[in-house]
């Protein structure tokens, strides 16, 4: 999904403001096509749009199907080709073809199934909408379909008929400790798709002027933590080497569901911490989810080559090649 614009809530939005509303979502790319699989545009009855299905090459086109389909509440599924001279305009080498999927509010796309989505949207679950792509068949789920939650991606079942597209909530990167490790790990967590948050109670470390634009929590690990609720969708990393922060922040850390937590320090001081940890009560297997030292192994010294190598870790994590 773009991560500028939500454009299911949008689509409500509009319906319920008495708008006539349609949804066009791209549900297969071959070649170079513009944009990819699961972009969505939104369309309402004259002809205003938001977001984009290819970049501006065929949306007029995806408009004047949306118009007619106002006219039977029917789906469509509309294929183009992009041509060599129209990709260049949008800035690529050569053209493709796209496949989209043209949904009616209120008609082929229930009111009700919008709305469980824009709330699961909202609510940071990751969800997909599952359509049929020859019938009526619109449903949201949040069950199955692991390997594309993982991996991001929607498409097209090998039944050649079901469309999964997938709303997975906006990645989120927490890092505990406002050290010299965090500036350039923030600048790279930004770049690789997370909303990067930095916990530290001393004001030192975490002052805007070492950190300029980001978002800041000068609380405790764990009552940061506790604000922050960290779910699925969220790595952390702890870099203090205090244990009176970090081991709060390592302790939420286990409670909650994050797919990944990294944690700076020695063989030696992990083993430390393994030996509180055990005190606190955490099991093996809940020990076992730290990733200490943080980071691959890739010979890193300078505080940019340690970011690079936990942003590696965490990006093989998330996609399954931890």
């Amino acid at each position: 999904m773009t991560p500028t614009d939500d454009i299911p809530a949008l689509a409500l939005d509009w319906y319920r403001a008495g708008r006539r509303v349609a949804v066009a979502t791209v549900v297969d790319t071959w070649g170079s096509a513009p944009r990819p699989t699961g972009s969505q545009l939104v369309i309402d009855g004259d002809a205003a749009m938001q977001g984009s299905v290819s970049g501006g090459c065929v949306e007029g086109a995806v408009i004047a199907e949306a118009l007619t389909a106002f006219g039977d509440g029917q789906a469509r599924l509309l294929e183009y080709g992009v041509s060599d001279n129209d990709a260049f305009a949008v800035g690529l080498a050569c053209g493709g073809r796209i496949r989209v999927l043209l949904d009616v509010v209120a008609g082929s796309l229930p009111v009700e199934v919008l709305a469980a989505l824009v709330a699961a949207r909202s609510g940071r679950k990751a969800v997909a909408l599952v359509s049929d792509l020859a019938g009526p068949g619109r449903a949201v789920v949040t069950a199955g379909h692991a390997d594309r939650f993982r991996d991001d991606r929607s498409g097209v079942e090998p039944d050649g008929q079901t469309f999964v597209a997938v709303h997975n909530p906006p990645l989120r990167m927490i890092i505990v400790g406002a050290v010299h490790i965090a500036q350039p790990l923030v600048a790279m967590a930004r770049l690789a798709g997370h909303d990067p948050v930095i916990i530290d109670p001393r004001p030192v470390f975490g002052a805007d002027s070492r950190f300029p634009g980001e978002r800041i929590v000068d609380d405790w690990p764990d009552v940061a933590l506790a604000a922050l609720a960290p779910d699925a969708r969220t790595a952390i990393v702890t870099l203090t080497h205090d244990a009176k922060l970090d081991d709060p922040a390592i302790q939420a850390a286990l409670r909650s569901e994050v797919y990944y937590l990294g944690c700076l320090g020695s063989t030696r001081t992990h083993a430390k911490r393994v030996e509180r940890l055990t005190d606190a009560g955490f099991g093996a297997d809940a020990i076992a989810r730290i990733h200490a030292p943080v980071g691959l192994n890739i010979g890193a010294k300078s505080p940019a080559e340690i970011a690079i190598s936990i942003m590696g870790q965490i990006t093989a994590t998330l996609r399954g090649r931890g």
